[in-house]
């Protein structure tokens, strides 16, 4: 263990978000998401699984190391409700809600269509699964930067 990083965060976890850029899309999601077949297609071509959390808890764990990108209008985007694109789930405004007390600013969500999300998430640089039983608990989050002082 070190100082100062949640212990829900595995070695590999803070191994990707250290090799994440700005821009780079980070997949958290649920036990029902295809995350094995689509994660062979992301930039880091494995899944990884962060078990014993749910989405929010995954979330704000990650979120403590991990900035959300302020150059995009939507820094997260979530998955629409298959046959009702408008409807909004408690799970959507609990993420927004967590997103928004993390970064300390308002956080947008953009809400995708199914496969457009999947497509999304083939892009991403890695997919962090969580024991969250859903549904539609599928989240991209997008790094941002940190302002560090020169070495």
């Amino acid at each position: 263990m070190l100082k100062g990083i949640d212990q829900r965060l595995s070695a590999e976890i803070v191994h990707i978000l250290m090799l994440m850029g700005h821009g780079d899309d980070l997949v958290i999601c649920d036990v029902n998401h295809p995350a094995v077949t689509i994660a062979k297609e992301t930039t880091y071509g494995a899944l990884v699984d962060m078990a014993g959390c749910n989405l929010l808890t995954a979330a704000e764990a990650i979120l403590s190391l991990m900035p959300l990108d302020t150059f995009v209008p939507a820094p997260v985007a979530r998955m629409q409700v298959v046959g009702d694109a408008g409807k909004v789930l408690p799970l959507f405004a609990d993420m927004q809600a967590t997103c928004t007390r993390i970064e300390g600013r308002e956080i947008a969500l953009e809400p995708l269509e199914r496969f457009e999300f999947y497509d999304r998430a083939k892009r991403a640089f890695a997919i962090i699964r969580t024991s969250d039983s859903g549904p539609y608990g599928c989240f991209i989050l997008k790094k941002g930067v940190i302002d560090l002082p020169p070495l």
